[in-house]
């Protein structure tokens, strides 16, 4: 087994930016979002990132049995209670599984299981039988638009069915990821971002990449969501067809020429290569790349296992660095740098961004589970 004492240290070290985290930042319902430019970005609850803040609390509690996060935790998870109802976005997936369904892992508290069962129904209210798919976004000019994201919010609707809320609810989360797996992936494994759809016939309308550099380039992030998207849907749902979609997602990625050496990946594969555009790194896709690799070996072919773990840890020992951890009580007190959110739109470009501590966060217990 390869040294993961690394982690430790770096778990360790979390814990000491997060105890000023929280000091700085008292009202949750004002969530740091990100730090760009020497200032703290903060959002409501109605936000996509608004249940990472206390996601990443309850890791750090789970780590550390300090009941000053487990407080802390409990308080910013119950500022995203109205979240439960929204039905205008999918991300009701993320805002409540960091948040609540973490919170309920780890208490049993049957009051959140209640939460995350009304969450599943809004974002079951999304669902086009038609499409096979929930929709994403409900803004912009697309007829149906589904992004890879959305990958990570079925996760919810899992949940809800384990939960006792019905059928029906994982019955989507397959179709989802079914459709996705038919229609957002290239040749290579790679996958379009947005897939837009005609909602009442079903059909492919278009494909591009809206947060990468050309629909044909290869968005980062969306690599990473559609790895930890379909590891978790096979989990969830034992089904052979999603381990092997992971699977070829993860040899896509861990043997991708277009990686630097150290793991962390360009925003965009094609970043260097573009004229005029910065080769920055993004320190949040390398997190959910390692946190999905690391889950991903539990059910993978032994030669492909070892070859997931020794590429998670590469990318762990790179973020665990100081050149991607930040000094204690710099960084707006979050504890990774070097992420981008939307390149094309000028949004979070090199900045520290709340889910890229999140999936550091999960990424790191897991390596210290091994």
């Amino acid at each position: 087994m390869p040294d993961t004492s690394f982690c430790e240290s770096a778990l360790q070290s979390a814990v000491t930016q997060y105890q000023g985290f929280l000091k700085a930042h008292t009202n949750a319902a004002s969530i740091p979002r990100s730090f760009e430019d020497g200032a703290v970005r903060t959002v409501s609850a109605r936000d996509w990132t608004s249940g990472f803040v206390a996601g990443s609390l309850w890791y750090l509690f789970e780590y550390s049995a300090d009941q000053a996060f487990g407080r802390a935790a409990e308080t910013w998870t119950a500022a995203l209670a109205n979240v439960q109802n929204q039905t205008d976005t999918h991300d009701v997936g993320f805002m409540l599984n960091s948040s609540y369904g973490n919170g309920l892992r780890l208490t049993d508290n049957q009051d959140y299981a209640r939460v995350l069962i009304r969450g599943a129904g809004s974002l079951g209210s999304r669902f086009n039988a038609k499409v096979g798919a929930t929709r994403s976004w409900s803004w912009g000019e697309w007829s149906y638009p589904v992004i890879i994201d959305n990958m990570m919010n079925l996760e919810l609707l899992f949940r809800a069915t384990e939960l006792g809320g019905g059928a029906e609810f994982a019955e989507m989360a397959v179709s989802h990821a079914l459709t996705t797996m038919r229609n957002h992936f290239r040749a290579d494994s790679s996958s379009y971002h947005l897939v837009d759809y005609n909602p009442n016939s079903g059909a492919v309308v278009s494909k591009e990449t809206r947060q990468g550099l050309a629909d044909e380039s290869n968005w980062a992030r969306g690599q990473a969501w559609g790895l930890y998207g379909f590891t978790m849907c096979h989990r969830e749902s034992t089904d052979a067809r999603f381990l092997e979609q992971a699977l070829r997602i993860a040899d896509f990625l861990v043997d991708n020429p277009d990686i630097p050496a150290d793991g962390i990946p360009y925003f965009d594969f094609s970043a260097p290569t573009m004229p005029g555009v910065p080769a920055l790194r993004d320190a949040s896709a390398a997190a959910i790349i390692a946190s999905a690799l690391l889950e991903l070996r539990t059910f993978a072919p032994p030669d492909a296992a070892a070859r997931y773990l020794d590429f998670a840890l590469k990318i762990l020992g790179t973020l665990a660095t100081p050149q991607y951890t930040a000094a204690a009580g710099t960084n707006g007190h979050f504890i990774l740098m070097h992420s981008v959110g939307d390149y094309p739109r000028n949004g979070e470009v090199d900045a520290a961004i709340n889910y890229a501590d999140y999936y550091y966060l999960e990424a790191l217990l897991r390596c210290q589970a091994l």
